[in-house]
């Protein structure tokens, strides 16, 4: 690539037809993100919010901000300072999904309801351990009537692109998981289906998540990998996310495309899904966790077992395993440890230890 100078005398790398590829490449990407903006004043929002017009989903977090955390915000909003947007995305039913605002929503909600008592003010110390109720009527009508505005995506605004608005707004220390993130945009029949498996009773008692692990989707997580990697892990490079969300783009265009091939795909995997747990269940003392009493599965262990048992079903159909000593073998152990446990060299060996191990190769 040769080096030529541009208008400003800088030193630039990009040749005429590059530049031109660009400009398509960032017009292209411009086009598959549409969405509106609105404002509304707080009385409205919470009206709406408590009305169900804006809802939050199931993906997102319960209300996790502290009392202190709500307090400060609402004494942004008393104080009139400007307040981040909040991002919302159409549905087909009309109602306005919560993609980023629920806290703050639930926290309006919950002062104009007199049930937050306002503590750690930085400002407004005088309305420390003061209701909406002990806020003076002029200034509980100015706090109704502040705005706060809006990003409202559109039905129209692509999967990709949705998930990758999803990912940059939340970034900070209470992000959501990508796991989260994933299930927010791309929702649909794939995902339901993803959402049923994680529900089923076997799986659950088999594999022990912890409560907060489970409010954020680890179930969904694991299900999720269990089918791409037993569909597609002979294709998985290094990045887990970007390998997930490649399959979840490709299975949520076919549910909602071709529905023949969607129940056919179902049926299958609700096959292959049911008979691993079945093998596990049978075979495996402490399910996909390493102890008895354990109350979380490593994501590296529950891969090697899960897909390891659906390799060798898919040789053996009628398998029954002669030696399971290899569990508590270091080999064992060293391939389900987290180191490098992304590359796509370890990966491979760990699941098809566990093949080759139910299937009496080691």
């Amino acid at each position: 690539m040769s080096a030529q100078l541009d208008r400003q005398g800088a030193l630039s790398l990009v040749s005429p037809e590059m530049a031109v590829r660009i400009e398509q490449q960032i017009v292209d990407k411009q086009r598959n993100i549409d969405y509106d903006t609105k404002e509304f004043t707080v009385e409205l929002l919470v009206q709406k919010f408590e009305a169900g017009d804006f809802f939050v989903p199931s993906y997102q977090r319960a209300f996790v901000w502290n009392k202190d955390r709500q307090s400060k915000f609402i004494e942004s909003v008393l104080l009139g300072l400007p307040i981040p947007f909040m991002f919302m995305a159409d549905t087909p039913d009309g109602r306005l999904e919560i993609v980023d605002g629920a806290q703050r929503l639930n926290t309006l909600t919950e002062f104009m309801a007199n049930r937050l008592r306002l503590s750690a003010l930085d400002v407004l110390t005088d309305l420390k351990g003061c209701l909406y109720a002990d806020v003076p009527p002029a200034q509980q009508r100015k706090f109704k009537n502040r705005t706060l505005r809006m990003i409202v995506l559109s039905d129209k605004t692509t999967a990709d692109a949705k998930f990758n608005i999803f990912e940059r707004i939340n970034t900070g220390s209470d992000s959501l998981k990508s796991s989260e993130v994933r299930r927010g945009a791309y929702s649909g029949p794939f995902y339901d289906f993803v959402d049923e498996c994680a529900g089923k009773t076997d799986f659950m008692m088999l594999c022990p998540i912890s409560d907060k692990l489970a409010r954020r989707g680890e179930r969904q997580e694991l299900v999720l990998r269990f089918f791409a990697y037993a569909d597609r892990y002979d294709e998985f490079k290094h990045d887990v996310a970007k390998f997930l969300n490649r399959y979840m783009v490709d299975k949520t265009r076919l549910y909602k495309s071709d529905p023949d091939a969607a129940e056919n795909d179902k049926r299958h995997k609700t096959r292959s899904f049911s008979e691993m747990l079945r093998f596990v269940k049978a075979h495996f003392p402490n399910g996909f966790a390493k102890t008895a009493g354990a109350n979380t599965t490593p994501r590296v262990r529950f891969e090697a077992i899960a897909i390891g048992v659906h390799l060798a079903l898919q040789e053996q159909p009628e398998l029954i395993p002669t030696n399971m000593n290899w569990l508590a073998s270091k080999e064992f152990a060293k391939e389900t440890t987290t180191h490098a446990s992304n590359s796509a060299t370890r990966l491979r060996s760990r699941i098809e230890y566990v093949r080759d191990a139910l299937l009496g190769r080691i």
